[in-house]
């Protein structure tokens, strides 16, 4: 959990984005499997998690610079800003 004096630099960069697939693209694309979903916020890129065989939302920040993720899966609304490090509980909505 996330102290609340603790703040997101990157916030501004979250987008009402489009899931970019119903599964992770790149192990779509190359036959992988994963084991859960995160969602770029800046671009809608979704990708699997660090938990999965090929980390492809990790590879896709390392690639972009895209700073937030937000778990693509049921019921949850947890974000995580790659550069600050920082887990969030519940990510602001897009303005």
């Amino acid at each position: 959990m996330v102290a609340a004096d603790v703040q997101c630099a990157h916030l501004d960069g979250i987008r009402d984005v489009t899931p970019s697939a119903d599964g992770c693209e790149d192990c779509l694309r190359i036959g992988g499997e994963w084991v859960h979903l995160r969602t770029c916020m800046n671009c809608g890129h979704v990708g699997c998690c660090d938990n999965s065989p090929n980390r492809h939302a990790t590879a896709h920040n390392r690639e972009t610079g895209d700073p937030i993720i937000r778990s693509a899966e049921p019921g949850e609304e947890w974000g995580y800003c790659y550069p600050d490090d920082l887990y969030m509980e519940r990510l602001p909505v897009p303005g």
